[in-house]
């Protein structure tokens, strides 16, 4: 149901961010955008995912037409857009999915996204590899129909991890579209068609059909653990207004409620980027669990792959259930009961039965032994020899049980968890930031006339070092052994992710520093001592560090550049007329 002219809401962490202050969107962004640029800023298409007879499941409508999809993307579309048969999803059903994107196609409005990219935390950026696919299935007795049943599912394609908001869209206009059809989903189009861009830090307004949806993107400035309340204005047009408190995040403990004894070691498992299967009834259970999972080490970027809903008709199902070698470092979500025994083998196993609100303090369950593990009927529970590094923190499990005891709403719990998984996270990131930090050269070895000083190499033993003075013991009370915890971390695709884009970060950092220091020299009086040629190897330099910062949008200032267009400027008028011409025509690489 729309919620009338709904009052701010607290964010996580209880912190409210004030965000009405957000700058309205340029215009000179939005007069360049071409028909249907702004549809595919937020959305790739919709499909329509209906059951043939003949055929089974296929895709009945693509809108807009022009969108492209390749045999191997449809055919995955079609399979996971929906539940498999033995879910028996009666009446309307909503989940997520992400498969793999065909390469080779091209993306216009590509660099207006990548820097609006750039704004957001590394946690919300998109992986050009992957879509998300959004779905609202329906299935409801039909008479009238050969098999008995209307079966449907309306499918938002997206390259935008926001589940909330297109959960939200959803729950609108599926509904309306299984009554209008097409006619119906083209005026959906057309709305999102005049959508302004997905701009981070900003408060944005989206028309759909009558309904104003208001929301605020994260920027990657935003402290961990706060949202932005976007506050409800009043409508001149008597349109019903809708204020998201969020576009990107899931019920948390309503997810993790079945396994909740079980959070610390859920989340050391998906900080090493160990496999894990979470076996679920319905794909609505399985990509919920899925998305909570990879979010519980925000704000580490988990750099693994990730399938809140995987089917054995997917296109990796052979390469990701194979015995002939070690599992790869992925998180399933399944439903099917063939998975029990196709994945047997994998270390680390979580079943959930049916997800309700927790009305009453749910049960200790032991950690499982794999061998115990024969159907998708086993009981609820984790299944793995895992034996966790860090010593369990009792205050977070009694603090949950007495929310439910006192019948706290499930999003007070959520804040709780949440808060609870960023100072965990931070309190072991921190001294690793602190290390590689330490890698920078210092700035007095950045000399304009030598290239930019390189960063030191990451050392496991020197790092290691600095645990036992400024370790997480210096913000987290847990003991264990934070070590050993370290040394299996340094192994994983997640500390490789996070390294390489600290490393990129200090990088573009030591090269914005060099420019810097080349603008304060005086670089007309240096060309004046030496030769032509000299002279103009300078320039020609000078022009490829702009294009370079220009390329790679390098941390420096614009009275920087500025300052050194000047210097390149000055240092050409001081030459022969005959070089000048040459080169103020003369580009860079």
């Amino acid at each position: 149901m729309s919620r009338r002219e709904r009052g701010p809401e607290p964010g996580p962490g209880g912190a409210e961010v004030a965000a009405e202050d957000a700058e309205p969107e340029s215009p000179d962004q939005c007069l360049s955008l071409l028909p249907w640029d702004r549809f595919s800023a937020w959305l790739h298409c919709v499909c329509v995912v209906g059951f043939d007879l003949e055929l089974g499941q296929a895709v009945e409508v693509i809108y807009p037409p022009h969108s492209k999809l390749t045999d191997k993307e449809k055919t995955n579309i079609c399979y996971l857009s929906f539940p498999d048969s033995n879910s028996g999803c009666l009446g309307d059903t909503q989940f997520c999915f992400r498969f793999r994107r065909s390469p080779g196609r091209k993306v216009s409005l590509c660099c207006f996204l990548d820097q609006l990219d750039r704004e957001l935390p590394v946690y919300l950026k998109k992986d050009s590899a992957y879509y998300y696919g959004y779905v609202y299935f329906r299935q409801v007795r039909d008479k009238s129909l050969k098999r008995g049943y209307f079966q449907k599912s309306l499918v938002l394609i997206s390259k935008l991890p926001y589940v909330h908001l297109f959960r939200t869209m959803l729950k609108q206009i599926a509904p309306e579209y299984f009554e209008k059809n097409e006619a119906f989903l083209e005026a959906v189009c057309s709305d999102i068609d005049r959508w302004p861009p997905p701009v981070p830090g900003k408060v944005l307004q989206l028309p759909l059909m009558g309904l104003i949806m208001k929301l605020r993107i994260p920027t990657y400035r935003d402290k961990p653990g706060t949202t932005a309340i976007v506050q409800n204005m009043h409508q001149a047009d008597a349109q019903i207004s809708m204020a998201l408190p969020t576009v990107h995040e899931v019920d948390l403990f309503r997810c993790f409620c079945p396994v909740f004894f079980h959070i610390q070691m859920l989340w050391e498992l998906v900080l090493l980027g160990e496999p894990l299967v979470v076996m679920a009834p319905s794909p609505a259970e399985s990509s919920e669990t899925v998305l909570a999972l990879v979010s519980c080490i925000s704000p580490l970027k988990y750099c693994s792959d990730f399938r809140p809903y995987f089917t054995i008709h997917d296109s990796e199902f052979k390469e990701y259930t194979t015995r002939t070698q070690a599992p790869p470092s992925v998180i399933l979500g399944v439903t099917n009961p063939f998975f029990a025994k196709t994945l047997q083998h994998w270390p680390h196993i979580i079943r959930i039965g049916d997800i309700k609100l927790p009305g009453e303090v749910p049960k200790q369950v032991k950690v499982k032994k794999l061998k115990n593990l024969k159907t998708l009927d086993s009981k609820p529970g984790v299944y793995t020899s895992y034996k966790p590094y860090l010593n369990k923190d009792e205050e977070i499990v009694k603090q949950l049980q007495k929310g439910v005891q006192q019948k706290r709403p499930t999003e007070a719990q959520s804040v709780i968890l949440r808060r609870y998984f960023l100072e965990l996270t931070e309190s072991f990131i921190i001294p690793l930031e602190r290390y590689v930090a330490s890698l920078m050269p210092l700035q007095k070895c950045i000399s304009p006339w030598k290239s930019p000083p390189q960063l030191r190499q990451f050392s496991q033993d020197d790092f290691m070092k600095t645990l036992d003075k400024a370790g997480p013991q210096l913000t987290s009370g847990l003991k264990g052994d934070w070590i050993g915890l370290y040394r299996h971390f340094l192994k994983s695709p997640n500390f490789d992710g996070w390294f390489r884009s600290r490393q990129k970060e200090m990088t573009q950092k030591l090269e914005a520093l060099h420019l810097e220091a080349l603008c304060n020299e005086n670089l007309v009086f240096w060309s004046q001592k030496h030769t032509e040629v000299e002279t103009v190897d300078l320039v020609l330099k000078l022009k490829n560090k702009l294009l370079q910062a220009d390329r790679e949008h390098l941390p420096v200032k614009a009275d920087t550049l500025k300052k050194l267009q000047t210097h390149i400027n000055d240092i050409i008028l001081a030459l022969p007329d005959d070089l000048q011409d040459i080169l103020l025509k003369t580009g860079t690489t």
